[in-house]
C-alpha cells in the first residue's frame, strides 16, 4: 500500500500549532472571570500573536530549510542527466544545512576525479585494443608471408648440413642459420598467441603442481650455470580455478626473464602462497634489476631491452593473468634485482548470463 505523502511545511508546523493551541485554550480557562469585551479582546489578541508565530516560523523555515532542499533536488537532478559539473551554494553557511553542502560538494568533486580516471583507463585499453587488433591482423600475414619459405629454407640448411664435411669452416655458419630460423619461428609464435588469444580453460586445480612443473623445465635450462631457482610451495594452498597450462606459460616466462637478468652467481626465489580471496605467486631474482622508466613500458607489445628478445613475453603473461581476473605487479631496484607478483582469485567470477 503506498504511503500517503505528506508536506514538510505541514510536518514542522504541526506540533507548534498544537502548542499554541493548548496555550490559548488554557488562556481561555484562566480568563473565564474576566468580562466579556475584556475577554474578547485578550483572546483575540492572543490567537493573533499565535498566527502571527506560526507564520514567521513558515518564513524562517521556508528560508533556512526549504531553499537549500529544493536546490539539491534539482542539483541530483542534473547529476541523473549525467552533470557532474554541480555544486550547492548553502555549503558557505555555519550550521548543519553548511555542513550538508560542504559534503555534498566534496561528493561532487570525488565523482568528477573519478570519472576522469575512468575515462583516461578507457582510452588506454581502446588504444590497447586497436593496437592489438592491428597487432592480429600483421601477425596473420606474416605467419602466411614467412613461415612457409622460412620451413623450405630450414629443410635445405638440413640438407646442407648433412652433406658438409665436419671439418668444414661451413658447419658453423649452418648451425647460426639455424639458431637464427628457430628465433623466427619463436617470434611468429609469440606474434600468433598474441594475436589470435584462446580463451583460458578454466578447471580447479593444485595451484602448486602448476607452478612445480614450470620450475622444473626453468632448472633444465641453467645446470650450466651458477644461478639457483628455490620453490618454496604453500601445502595447504586450497584449489585455484584457472588454465595450468597458461600459468604454467606465465610463470616459465617470468623464470626465463629472471635467469637471463643474472650475470654469474644469482638466486630465483619462487613462493606461492595466499592474500585474502586470491592465491599469489611471487617470482624475484638477485639480477640487475630494471630501471624506473623501464618499469612502467615492460608490458607493452614489443618492448625489450634484450637482444634477442622479441617483447612479447610479459605482454602474453598480462593478458592471460588478466584473463584469469587475476593481477600481476612488478617491483625493481637496480642492481639488487626485481620481483613479480601474481595474484589470482580462488574462484573465477562468473560471466554476466552464465548460469550456475
Amino acid at each position: 500500500m503506498e504511503k500517503v505523502r505528506v508536506k514538510w511545511q505541514l510536518k514542522a508546523l504541526l506540533p507548534v500549532v498544537l502548542v499554541l493551541l493548548g496555550g490559548l485554550l488554557l488562556f481561555t480557562a484562566a480568563t473565564v472571570s474576566y468580562r466579556n469585551t475584556e475577554r474578547n479582546t485578550i483572546l483575540m489578541l492572543a490567537g493573533a500573536g499565535a498566527i502571527a508565530i506560526c507564520a514567521v516560523s513558515l518564513v524562517v523555515l521556508a528560508y533556512l530549510i526549504q531553499r537549500p532542499m529544493v536546490e539539491l533536488q534539482e542539483k541530483v537532478a542534473l547529476i541523473s542527466e549525467g552533470d557532474l559539473n554541480v555544486a550547492v551554494s548553502f555549503s558557505e553557511r555555519n550550521d548543519e544545512i553548511g555542513d550538508l553542502g560542504r559534503n555534498f560538494n566534496h561528493m561532487m568533486q570525488q565523482l568528477r576525479e573519478s570519472r576522469k580516471e575512468i575515462e583516461t583507463m578507457h582510452r588506454t585499453q581502446m588504444s590497447r585494443a586497436e593496437h592489438l587488433a592491428t597487432l592480429g591482423e600483421l601477425a596473420t600475414g606474416l605467419a602466411h608471408e614467412i613461415r612457409n619459405p622460412l620451413a623450405g629454407i630450414a629443410g635445405v640448411i638440413e640438407i646442407i648440413g648433412r652433406d658438409l664435411p665436419a671439418t668444414s669452416p661451413a658447419c658453423g655458419m649452418v648451425k647460426d642459420v639455424r639458431l637464427e630460423i628457430n628465433q623466427i619461428n619463436r617470434i611468429l609464435t609469440d606474434l600468433l598467441e598474441t594475436a589470435r588469444p584462446h580463451p583460458p580453460m578454466m578447471m580447479r586445480s593444485n595451484l602448486n603442481t602448476t607452478v612445480e612443473h614450470a620450475v622444473m623445465l626453468a632448472r633444465q635450462q641453467v645446470l650450466s650455470k651458477p644461478i639457483k631457482i628455490e620453490l618454496h610451495q604453500a601445502p595447504q594452498l586450497p584449489e585455484v580455478e584457472h588454465d595450468s597450462d597458461q600459468i604454467h606459460q606465465v610463470i616459465l616466462n617470468l623464470l626465463l626473464n629472471a635467469v637471463q637478468a643474472i650475470d654469474g652467481d644469482g638466486t630465483v626465489r619462487v613462493e606461492i602462497s595466499s592474500r585474502g580471496d586470491c592465491a599469489t605467486i611471487v617470482v624475484s631474482d638477485t639480477g640487475k634489476g630494471i630501471p624506473e622508466q623501464q618499469l612502467q613500458q615492460i608490458f607493452r607489445p614489443f618492448f625489450t631491452t634484450k637482444g634477442n628478445g622479441t617483447g612479447l613475453g610479459l605482454s602474453l603473461a598480462r593478458r592471460i593473468v588478466e584473463e584469469h581476473h587475476g593481477r600481476i605487479h612488478v617491483k625493481s631496484v637496480v642492481g639488487k634485482g626485481t620481483q613479480f607478483e601474481v595474484l589470482l582469485p580462488f574462484n573465477a567470477p562468473v560471466a554476466h548470463g552464465e548460469s550456475s
